[in-house]
């Protein structure tokens, strides 16, 4: 069986560093931080009290105050970060054969603060089981693809991939191979999360997976950093419009880039810390490359997963060169989550967006917030430290890896 050509034709973002795609774009090239205190809550009792939170965002400038009242936050966001890649994309929903549109959308926890707020409530009160009858339906992982294709009359595959850190990567793993097999035209795909809660800093806090840099929190994200201490929690949505290649050209569509491969793989080690050979993340760039079709000598830029974690930055490094051998101190690497800090599920979609803009106007987004050179990183590699650097870029890796031992890996091409 011929595989069909995947194309990417809409590209749409809501992050802590720009609600567009175009102001997303922008703040990555100029290296802005998105790290500022947290408005949320108090934190005064917290180890954490920053974080990414979205700014100037208001939902009921793009959806109904009824449904803003019946979605939790992360649907909010899809639902904006999707529209606009709808938009993008030119997409005429009159002629648009929606049986086969999908929607295939990452979330690592979904409704978070719905399912803390409504347990608040409930511990306060006398015992009587007193839930908002929109509790489930808003907290649940699976609800944010389903109102986009409920606003849109999408009536392809619809679900949610869970696979913490690595979601939306597994989402647009997953939509690229329901095109690639025919049984969809178009797949509406990305992630979204909104984690910045009580439970959510709580959680992560006590796990000692968060920075604790209060004194200065637009450097606290500070990835391949020696003084790197944690990650810092983002929020917001990042959305892709996967598109057969000739239902593209037949209507003469815009094409941002090629998606070529895939790679999955699990660390099979530890529920949280990453194998310290990265056998896993060795193993899932090898599977990309290979799903591709590529050699290591092919790929010009890797976004990598970079949390700003002491154990997970150097374990990536050293896979990477392992992968890609020589080649490795020729490739520009970098980590945008200096400045978004960490989207968990919707991680992989926001990355992958600025993969397929750097190829777009080649420029490759920093990695900021870097002083202190660390010992155990190779110091011939290009992290793209502070300031973004200009260069052609033909092929584009993202990485993801979540909880669990989840890795994710996609690979995107310049059209000639």
């Amino acid at each position: 069986m011929e595989l069909r050509r995947v194309v990417v034709t809409g590209l749409g973002a809501l992050t802590p560093i720009g609600n567009t795609k175009d102001e997303y774009w922008d703040a990555l090239i100029k290296g802005k931080s998105g790290a500022a205190p947290i408005t949320y809550f108090d934190t005064e009792k917290f180890k954490t009290k920053f974080a990414c939170e979205l700014k100037n965002f208001e939902p009921t400038k793009f959806i109904d105050r009824k449904l803003v009242n019946r979605m939790d936050r992360f649907t909010q966001y899809a639902m904006v970060a999707s529209d606009e890649a709808i938009a993008d994309a030119k997409l005429d929903l009159n002629v648009v054969d929606k049986l086969r549109v999908g929607v295939i959308w990452g979330a690592g926890i979904g409704g978070l603060e719905t399912f803390q707020d409504e347990v608040l409530n409930f511990a306060a009160g006398d015992g009587t089981p007193r839930f908002n009858p929109f509790f489930i339906p808003k907290m649940i992982a699976d609800i944010a693809p389903g109102n986009i294709s409920i606003k849109h009359g999408f009536m392809g595959p619809n679900y949610t991939t869970v696979s913490a850190c690595a979601s939306s990567a597994n989402a647009m793993i997953d939509a690229l191979n329901y095109i690639r097999l025919g049984y969809c035209d178009v797949i509406v795909t990305g992630g979204s999360e909104a984690a910045v809660t009580k439970a959510g800093m709580g959680g992560f806090n006590a796990m000692h997976a968060l920075s604790t840099r209060n004194e200065s929190p637009e450097t606290a994200s500070r990835p391949f950093d020696a003084t790197r201490d944690g990650f810092v929690l983002g929020e917001g949505a990042g959305a892709i419009i996967l598109e057969d290649y000739e239902h593209a050209k037949a209507r003469g569509a815009k094409i941002y880039a090629e998606v070529l491969g895939g790679g999955l793989s699990s660390d099979a080690y530890h529920m949280t810390a990453p194998h310290p050979e990265g056998i896993g993340v060795i193993a899932v760039m090898r599977n990309c490359l290979e799903n591709a079709g590529l050699k290591p000598e092919d790929v010009d830029h890797i976004n990598t997963h970079g949390t700003s974690t002491p154990l997970g930055d150097v374990a990536e490094l050293k896979a990477i060169t392992e992968v890609f051998g020589e080649h490795a101190k020729n490739i520009n690497i970098n980590s945008t989550k200096s400045m978004t800090g960490h989207l968990l599920g919707a991680a992989g979609a926001i990355e992958s967006i600025a993969a397929i803009l750097a190829m777009e106007y080649g420029i490759v987004p920093p990695t900021i917030n870097h002083s202190v050179v660390d010992e155990n990183i190779d110091p011939q590699l290009n992290l793209t430290l502070n300031k973004a650097q200009k260069r052609e870029v033909k092929v584009a890796m993202s990485n993801t890896f979540g909880f669990g031992g989840h890795n994710a890996c996609v690979l995107f091409k310049k059209l000639d």
